[in-house]
């Protein structure tokens, strides 16, 4: 079966987690045609991701999508199949050379026993009778007699486990071979379909397309409705974006909630690529945790300001506005106390990233204090994304050693939001406590 031996690149991982949100952004916020209509662009997306089971051809109304399964299925049988003889050539395989490091150990001690024997017996033939020198010699014969036996013992046993492991190994070994030839074969007809259907993927949304009916599948919503929900949402966002903070926080929870979506492309390739190509990565999970940590503190802002966080409001729900305001302002001192250790935390994690002794960039250097910031401004250039021997600072420890100073920053990032909101909050908080 053929092997994937991808590694994301560093910096298209960092650059991803900024065009990808801006790129869905921009398509979410479209405005929505009136009849639904199929896309080539999103057929071909659908083709590259999910395409090994068909699901281009779904989207397009195709019930040929089902030739896809039971060639991805088989796939699948075919990995695990070989996975179980893999497993299996290693275990008779390691018997087989335990068994032969018996024989290769024990057969020199059995000959050199079974020579030193009559050497030992005519020692104590022509010892005296109850010396002690008899005595020792009787000893010697004994020990090499059990040694003879014992070490006979393991050379039978471990020759007849030998005899055994070594035709069950050949035979896992072509098991093993069958197999993967079998799903290297079925994986090289499910690329020639997906070669052949992104070919006729224009006459297939073509077809499609001509298949709708317009008054059937006209998606287009009441207008009534659609004024009611403009109005609803204009309000929604009048009450939650007051002032340049909060479009700001709103801005950025917004943005880094797509990153979710990169979650599920990686984790599916992930799963691709190690149950189907029996090649698992060593940067899926680690890049996607360090993104949703850095999710978790950049949206805090916007969870603030929507009011999402989780909270026991038994008390706090029934009050009316001036008092919400009231208790918000009183309790704020805390928050703030929060706020500011969060930002002050941050600030010196971020920069200790970035002075790693390792680092060797403008950018540690400057964290070390070891040039200005000036002057750290007028040398830099494109040069200190592109060299590979410039390491900015801190790295994660797997062989992806992907630098973990940008997220240490969006904990300064994050931190900064937060903050920010908080002021906003108290300010919106005074007006009420003032104009009720």
């Amino acid at each position: 079966m053929p092997g994937l031996s991808f590694m994301l690149p560093h910096w298209l991982y960092l650059v991803g987690l900024i065009v990808f949100p801006a790129i869905a952004m921009y398509l979410a916020r479209r405005p929505r045609p009136a009849q639904r209509r199929y896309s080539s662009w999103l057929g071909y997306m659908i083709l590259f991701t999910g395409g090994i089971i068909g699901l281009h051809r779904f989207y397009l109304r195709s019930l040929l999508g089902i030739v896809f399964i039971p060639v991805f299925v088989f796939i699948l049988y075919a990995n695990s199949a070989g996975h179980d003889a893999r497993s299996n050539v290693s275990d008779f395989g390691n018997r087989a050379d335990i068994a032969q490091r018996v024989i290769d150990r024990e057969g020199p001690r059995v000959e050199a026993a079974r020579a030193n024997l009559p050497e030992l017996e005519a020692a104590v033939a022509a010892s005296e009778e109850g010396s002690f020198s008899r005595l020792s010699a009787e000893k010697k014969v004994a020990r090499a007699k059990d040694a003879l036996s014992t070490g006979a013992a393991k050379l039978e046993e471990a020759r007849a486990v030998l005899a055994e492991m070594r035709p069950l190994a050949e035979k896992a070994a072509a098991t093993r071979a069958y197999w993967n030839n079998a799903a290297r074969y079925a994986l090289y007809v499910l690329l020639a379909l997906l070669a052949i259907d992104a070919i006729l993927m224009p006459i297939l949304v073509r077809r499609a397309n001509a298949g709708i009916n317009d008054e059937e599948d006209d998606t287009s919503p009441d207008p009534a409705l659609e004024q009611v929900e403009g109005a609803e949402s204009s309000e929604t966002d009048a009450r939650r974006a007051d002032n340049f903070i909060d479009r700001l926080s709103l801005f950025c929870g917004e943005f880094v909630a797509y990153w979710c979506v990169i979650a599920v492309f990686v984790y599916y390739y992930e799963v691709i690529a190690r149950y189907v190509f029996n090649s698992p990565t060593n940067w899926a999970h680690e890049g996607m945790y360090l993104m949703f940590g850095m999710q978790y503190l950049i949206s805090g802002a916007y969870a603030m300001l929507t009011e999402s966080h989780v909270r026991v409001d038994i008390f706090y729900a029934p009050m009316s506005p001036r008092r919400k305001a009231l208790i918000d302002i009183l309790t704020s001192v805390f928050f703030f106390i929060f706020a500011g250790t969060l930002m002050a935390t941050s600030w010196i994690f971020a920069m200790d990233a970035l002075a790693v002794p390792t680092g060797n960039g403008l950018l540690s250097d400057w964290a070390r204090g070891q040039i200005s910031t000036s002057e750290m401004l007028s040398r830099f250039d494109l040069g200190q994304f592109t060299d590979p021997a410039i390491r900015w600072g801190e790295l994660s420890f797997n062989e992806w050693e992907v630098p973990l100073w940008p997220m240490k920053w969006a904990m300064v990032v994050g931190g900064l939001l937060l903050l920010l909101q908080g002021v906003s909050k108290i300010g919106k908080d005074i007006r009420t406590l003032v104009r009720g």
